[in-house]
Parts: C-alpha cells; sequence; structure tokens
C-alpha cells in the first residue's frame, strides 16, 4: 500500500483523453443514428415509425450497463472478437442515437405547423421539405438540449470502466487499488468529471439564454 501522490492524479487526468475520445465516438455516431431515428419518426412511413418507436423504447428503456455487457459479452458468441473500446463505442452509440433521436423529434415537431405547409405548399417533397425548411429552424430549438446531452454522454462513459475499458473511472479504481484511499481517489476522478462537463453545462446555458432573448425581442 502507497499513498496517493501526484503522479496517480496525473494518470488519472491522462485518462480522460480516452473518456473524451470515446464520448466524441459516441456523439458522432449518435448524431447520425439520431437524426436517422428523428427523420423516421416524423416520416409519413408508418413503418418507419414503428422501427423507430421500438429502437427508442428498447435503448431507453433498458439499462446503460447492461447494453455494455450484451455488446461485449455478446460478441464472442457470435463469433466477433471486440476490443472494450470497440464494444464500448457500438454501446454508447445505440444508446446516444435513442436518445438523441426523441429529442431531435421534439424539436423538429416544435416548428411551427405553418412552415410544413408552407413547404407543402411550394411543392417539395419530404426530403427537401425538411432540409430545406424545417430541420434549419429544428436545429436551433435542438441546440441547447443537444450540448446539455453532451454531458450525459461523457459521464456515461464511466460505466465502460467494468468491461476493463480504461478512462477515468477505471483508471482511479487501478489507483485505488493500489493505495486504499478511495476517499482521495474517487475525489479527483469527481474533480476531474467536473472540469470536462460543467463548461458544456455553462455553454448549453448561454445557448438557451441567448434564443430566450433573441425571442423577446
Amino acid at each position: 500500500m502507497r499513498n496517493f501522490g501526484l503522479h496517480d492524479l496525473w494518470f488519472i487526468i491522462e485518462a480522460a483523453r480516452w473518456t473524451l475520445l470515446l464520448s466524441a465516438i459516441a456523439f458522432a455516431g449518435g448524431a447520425l443514428g439520431g437524426l436517422a431515428v428523428a427523420l423516421a419518426r416524423t416520416s409519413d412511413s408508418r413503418l418507419a415509425q414503428r422501427l423507430a418507436t421500438v429502437f427508442i423504447q428498447v435503448f431507453q428503456g433498458t439499462p446503460l450497463l447492461m447494453q455494455l455487457f450484451l455488446v461485449f459479452f455478446g460478441a464472442p458468441v457470435l463469433g466477433l472478437d471486440v476490443s472494450p473500446l470497440a464494444a464500448a463505442s457500438v454501446a454508447l452509440i445505440l444508446n446516444t442515437s435513442a436518445f438523441l433521436g426523441e429529442i431531435w423529434r421534439g424539436c423538429i415537431q416544435a416548428v411551427p405547423r405553418g412552415q410544413w405547409e408552407a413547404a407543402e405548399a411550394l411543392g417539395l417533397h419530404y426530403g427537401k421539405r425538411m432540409r430545406l425548411v424545417v430541420l434549419p429552424q429544428a436545429w436551433k430549438i435542438a441546440l441547447p438540449p443537444t450540448v446539455g446531452y453532451m454531458v450525459q454522454v461523457v459521464k456515461g462513459t464511466s460505466l465502460t470502466a467494468i468491461i476493463g475499458f480504461t478512462e477515468i473511472t477505471r483508471a482511479g479504481q487501478i489507483i485505488n487499488n493500489a493505495t486504499f484511499q478511495p476517499l482521495v481517489v474517487f475525489s479527483a476522478v469527481g474533480a476531474v468529471y467536473f472540469a470536462l462537463c460543467w463548461p458544456l453545462s455553462l455553454w448549453a446555458g448561454r445557448i438557451e439564454k441567448r434564443q430566450a432573448a433573441a425571442q423577446a425581442r
């Protein structure tokens, strides 16, 4: 047993790069998947709506930890050899797609109905109607909750420690096993998470205030 030192703190800080990498992968992949889900939920196709609804219910209705287990331990059963990073990426992308899809679905439907009707009156088909009229307006509505959800993505990466991916939480576990000082170690872990998430929370709040001020004019 040894005391917690600066080199231990630096090990935890260095692990933050893996948290940021995984968060970026999850958000980028989740953004693409979420857009597809949101468009399916607001499309004219009942089949697409139902499939998107089932997808959302499955991934919002089950714990992220279970999803990580299913991907990590289920892939070898199917003959696929996956690393902790690959398994964590797949699970987080699917989970993020479900949540962003539902957030963005609400933002798309928040666009005034008159805008939809005007686009239809111009003879625009669904693709152009969404791309040229609806999505640019929905994006302004969606920006604050999207940035806010990025905080949840960063915090969600902590669960990947359970499958052996060495991000901030896993680094804290490794240090704690060597020092047996959980209060000090996990206080440092919490401080690093706070340093990553607080700027995003401030950014989301500023965007929301700016939009509220613009609407009040």
